[in-house]
Order: structure tokens, then C-alpha cells, then sequence
């Protein structure tokens, strides 16, 4: 291939990946703070976060022995891959459709490229932590639980298989300070037994909150969708942002994204505030419509579920996922047997939230 057709093809490449940074929601919610390059079909690439420090009382004397930060590293990998292979009629057809992008094929692939990145990411709600969710509970009867398997036995409870990966506390589940510890609903096996297991993907999930006897009470949290009005909408959001706040996630940079069924419930609430186009000229185009309850509200299609199984409406902030993508192949061929040359392009992605930061994202399983 000439130098002139991998120029083309290389800036084809890179006029997509900025338009769908101009566009994609999931762009804006995410973070790109990771350590490496995407350079090949499966990247890796690592992610630092720190376990928190403490604050001493200090009276002069010596302090004892220094804290370990424990930098912990996560490792996202590019594990989803996206193909282009097209037609083009000549080299400068092609080099115009990068000149002037807009009403062309390369901003539809830009937007294929965004909806497939952003269905992606707004899919990873079972990610959030456990005990950040807001739904319907279920906690009928009382329940006891095996020191060493996690086996939890109920007594008058119909637990189901949709249960598995939600979110269960039980009377005695608390840390020092009495603030309630979330678990992971691991298995089903039966209206009465499950197995639950720490909230945690990348260090041992095994359940170690020890044993609970006596028929607890217990809550497996959103475990059905909620309805919503244009009068509990704002009630629910409030409850996103105290799950955020128990937490004590940063005020800032929060962001929600909603699909466009509850975004009109925000709007005809009046509890929206809206985007001044002049102010936010950057993000409206990936969706942003206002602001409520400290988050940045964002509208897509995008959101998982739907309206008779529930929308997984996500909230959070921008530590919680950590994204990266790119193009890492890209090239123009001779079609062989025919006139013309053909275009193709391999674009990677990757999501990941690592553990420590499971608590810097909320869901919101409901429906209109």
C-alpha cells in the first residue's frame, strides 16, 4: 500500500475516534487513567487506585509504624473488537469523506461506533456495589447464615434465581462504626438456601462475614423494578445520591444517565434543570440535557433494559469506570477480481471497575 493510501486510512481512523468523542456518553462518564497503550488486538493495560490513609492524633512523641498505601494495580483488557470492511470507488472519494465528515459514511460509523461503545458501558450496572441500588427489596422471612460457605438458609423466603449478583445484608452484617456490610448474592439453589459471597470481583470473593444465627432479618436490595412518576423520580435520584454520599464519593463530577422515558418524567416534574447550549456546547452533543440532584443528567437509548423488564438506570462518578479504546489496524486493499479498493479498520475497547471503586457507582432498577 502506497504512503498516501496509509495516510488516508490512518486519518479515516482518527476522524472517527474524534467524532465519537464529541458524541459518546460513555466517554463522559468514564475515565481514561490508566498506565499502557493500546497498540494491538488485545491490550492491557493497568489501573492504580490506594487503600485510604489515616489521620493520627499526634503529641510529639514518635509515630509507630508508617501506613501502607497498598497501590493496587487492575488490569483492563481490550477483550471486545469491532470490524470495518467497505467498498470505496477511488482514493479521493475517500479523502473527502475525511475533509468533510458531516452527512457521510464516516460519521455513521462514528455513530455505530459510539452506540456499540455506550451500550457497552451503561451495561456494567451489575458492577456498582452492593448496597447501591434502589429498586423494590425483598425481605420476607428471616434467614441464617453459614460461617464458612456463606450458605444462607431462609425460613418462610422465596428466593429466586433472579437474585443471583444482588445485593444482601442481614441483621449483624455491620462494620465497627454499626454502618450496614453489603454482600453478593453468589447462587440459587433453592426458595430457601442461596449462597452470597464478598462484594468484590478482583481479590477473593469468599464470604467472610462470619456466622448468623437466630432467624435475621435480611434485605436483598432492588431486587424487582420500581414504577416511577413524575412526582417520585426526583425522591428516587435523591436516594442515588445518598447511596453516593454514605460512601462519601466526591460531589463532583457525578453524572446520571437516564433513558428518554424518564428523562420526560424529569421535565414534566420541573426538577430539571436545563443545559445552557452556550455553556455546555461540548457535552450536549453526547446527550447531556441538565442537571438535578448534583448530577449531570445525560438521555440515551443506550441505557440497559427496557420498560416492561426495567431500565438499569445508571449514576455515578467519574473514578467508577475506568474505559479505553482505539483503532489498532487500519488499511486500504485492491479488491481482487473487481475495480476498486476496499477499507478496513480494527477498533478495540475495554471497561473496567476494580474493586475499590465499585462504591463510586449506583443504579436505579425502575420502570414508568
Amino acid at each position: 500500500m502506497s504512503d498516501y493510501a496509509i495516510n488516508l486510512s490512518e486519518g479515516f481512523a482518527q476522524k472517527i475516534v474524534k467524532i465519537y468523542f464529541e458524541r459518546s456518553v460513555a466517554d463522559e462518564i468514564a475515565n481514561h487513567d490508566y498506565e499502557g497503550e493500546i497498540k494491538d488486538q488485545q491490550s492491557k493495560v493497568n489501573i492504580l487506585t490506594f487503600g485510604a490513609l489515616e489521620l493520627r492524633d499526634y503529641d510529639g512523641s514518635n509515630l509507630a509504624a508508617a501506613d501502607d498505601p497498598q497501590e493496587s494495580v487492575g488490569v483492563l483488557e481490550t477483550t471486545q473488537k469491532k470490524a470495518y470492511y467497505f467498498k470505496i470507488k477511488s482514493l479521493d472519494k475517500f479523502k473527502s469523506w475525511i475533509k468533510n465528515p458531516e452527512g457521510t459514511l464516516i460519521e455513521t460509523l462514528a455513530k455505530k461506533t459510539k452506540q456499540v461503545i455506550d451500550t457497552y458501558v451503561l451495561g456494567l450496572y451489575g458492577d456498582v456495589a452492593a448496597g447501591n441500588r434502589v429498586g423494590t427489596d425483598y425481605a420476607t422471612g428471616t434467614v441464617t447464615i453459614d460461617v464458612t460457605t456463606g450458605a444462607v438458609t431462609g425460613s418462610g423466603t422465596t428466593f429466586t434465581s433472579a437474585m443471583v449478583g444482588k445485593g444482601f445484608w442481614a441483621e449483624g452484617l455491620e462494620d465497627a462504626e454499626g454502618k450496614p456490610v453489603w454482600y453478593r448474592v453468589k447462587t440459587y439453589s433453592s426458595a430457601t438456601a442461596i449462597v452470597i459471597e464478598n462484594d468484590s470481583d478482583d481479590d477473593v470473593s469468599a464470604y467472610d462475614g462470619g456466622a448468623i444465627s437466630g432467624g435475621a432479618a435480611y434485605i436483598v436490595q432492588a431486587n424487582t423494578k420500581v414504577q416511577v412518576t413524575k412526582d417520585t423520580i426526583y425522591a428516587k435520584i435523591v436516594q442515588l445520591g445518598e447511596k453516593l454520599d454514605e460512601a462519601e464519593i466526591p460531589a463532583d463530577d457525578r453524572w446520571l444517565v437516564v433513558p428518554p422515558k424518564i428523562h420526560t418524567l424529569l421535565v414534566q416534574a420541573g426538577e430539571l434543570t436545563p443545559a445552557i447550549s452556550e455553556a455546555y456546547q461540548s457535552v450536549i452533543k453526547k446527550g447531556y440535557v441538565g442537571d438535578v440532584a448534583s448530577f449531570m443528567v445525560f438521555v440515551s437509548n443506550r441505557v440497559a433494559g427496557n420498560n416492561t423488564d426495567g431500565f438499569h438506570v445508571l449514576a455515578g462518578h467519574k473514578s467508577w469506570v475506568t474505559l479505553a479504546m482505539g483503532f489498532v489496524e487500519t488499511g486500504i486493499e485492491d479488491l481482487i477480481g473487481n475495480f476498486g479498493k476496499a477499507y478496513k479498520g480494527l477498533t478495540v475497547y475495554g471497561a473496567k471497575v476494580v474493586d475499590e471503586r465499585r462504591k463510586a457507582g449506583a443504579e436505579l432498577f425502575c420502570y414508568v
